[in-house]
């Protein structure tokens, strides 16, 4: 059953928001002008020697079985996996760099990326490794730091529309909203003739709120950064009208402005409060546990601004090198070997993580499955955040401006400009 294969425990997505964002390291050569190059290739033999990982999360739990099949075809290879709370992962990356005593691979939530490429603690992908034409877009996107790859994608979430299907069809709907100015309609009729209180339950503001605003300005064309990531470029019509968008909902009242606690929306959604939102995968298990059945809800990729599917955002983690690796050439190998389509889809099946590799949705339950299959979807229409140095701090700008903006505080003129304004005195690091 979907719901049970895909429940997941807190992600990347959610953790990374209250990480720290110091990193006490020197950073690469201030001097270097353009992008690192990628790596010399990698021999084509058997891996040999320790490799010593680090991996976060319930992948760190399981990592150390499952690479026994590598070590199976690597016989002279030994994985010794540490398994390490997202809570303490980004001090402890970061130390681990500044003091130069790194494991050899490291799992890395895509927004941080940025940050540890720069300081010069990960090892650039070496050339042939993989191809990037193997991997979904946006989760690409989150391994380059300067026109550079310093890593991996292992596996991908991505956000969609969640509805209650019975309520919609109450409202006269049989088919989910496909453009702005139907997801407006639709969570309207939710409300109004789907006796939800609410329509659909948006994050007015707070950590991570930036997860679910920003895909409408993408959806709207509006980048982030200019092409090489050295400007941020916030302040654009197309940031400002999908914000005033976005704000609307709370506005005419279809969305709460009020933060949720945690476990709210789930039990809202299940006794109809909320009619929609919009989250991962991890949240089919959340709302079934509530006693929403299959036949009660559905999930439809994001409407975009004029016809969908509109832009979503692409999270999940990565897997790097250090710098630092004692054994880079096996390490890079078990990258490899981790990134191969069936690898992807036996750890699928172990774990429930969705696969960066798009190959590895061609067959199987990732293939079969319609709400699955939905998530692949979306996947090929979606961006993960620029992979600079600085990120997280300017997302955080971001959340407290989209919070000033759909309360009233602020005009959302005043709230684009603001984000302009902080995240230009930042910087991009680059």
């Amino acid at each position: 059953m979907t719901a049970t294969t895909i429940r997941r425990t807190a992600r990347a997505g959610a953790v990374l928001g209250l990480a720290s964002l110091a990193l006490v390291a020197c950073g690469r050569d201030s001097g270097s002008d353009g992008p690192a190059e990628q790596g010399e290739a990698i021999d084509e033999g058997k891996a040999t020697g320790t490799i010593e990982v680090w991996a976060m999360g319930t992948e760190g739990e399981v990592l150390g079985d499952f690479a026994k099949a590598f070590t199976e075809d690597n016989p002279d290879a030994k994985v010794e996996v540490t398994a390490v709370p997202w809570e303490s992962a980004h001090e402890k990356i970061a130390n681990a760099i500044a003091a130069g005593e790194t494991p050899d691979v490291t799992l890395v939530g895509t927004t941080w990326m940025g940050e540890f490429a720069e300081a010069g603690g990960l090892d650039p992908l070496p050339e042939d490794l993989v191809s990037s034409s193997d991997f979904f877009e946006g989760a690409w996107g989150s391994t380059e730091v300067g026109g550079t790859s310093y890593g991996v994608p292992w596996y991908v979430e991505t956000r969609v529309l969640y509805y209650r299907k019975d309520l919609a069809q109450k409202a006269g709907w049989d088919k989910p909203p496909a453009t702005w100015e139907e997801l407006k309609q639709f969570t309207t009729d939710l409300q109004d003739k789907g006796s939800a209180e609410y329509g659909i339950q948006l994050p007015a503001g707070g950590t991570g709120s930036w997860q679910t605003m920003l895909p409408f300005a993408w959806s709207n064309g509006a980048g982030v950064t200019n092409e090489d990531g050295t400007e941020y470029t916030l302040d654009s019509a197309e940031m400002t009208e999908a914000l005033e968008y976005y704000k609307g909902y709370f506005d005419e009242g279809i969305s709460p402005t009020r933060l949720l606690d945690a476990g709210e929306l789930e039990s809202g959604f299940a006794d109809g409060t909320y009619g929609s939102f919009i989250s991962g995968p991890w949240h089919t298990g959340l709302v079934e546990d509530q006693g929403v059945t299959e036949d009660q809800y559905a999930v439809a990729p994001l409407p975009g601004k004029d016809s969908g599917p509109g832009t979503s955002f692409v999270g999940g983690g990565d897997l790097a090198v250090f710098a630092d690796s004692d054994n880079k050439e096996s390490a890079w190998k078990l990258v490899q070997w981790l990134a191969d389509p069936g690898t992807q889809q036996d750890f699928y099946e172990e774990m429930g993580d969705l696969p960066a590799v798009s190959a590895a949705w061609d067959s199987g339950e990732l293939a079969e499955d319609p709400q699955l299959s939905v998530f692949g979807d979306q996947l090929d229409h979606a961006l993960a955040p620029p992979a600079v140095p600085t990120w997280e701090e300017v997302a955080t700008v971001i959340d407290g401006e989209v919070e000033k903006a759909t309360k009233g505080d602020t005009s959302v003129e005043d709230a684009v400009a603001e984000m302009q304004r902080q995240a230009a005195q930042i910087g991009t690091g680059l």
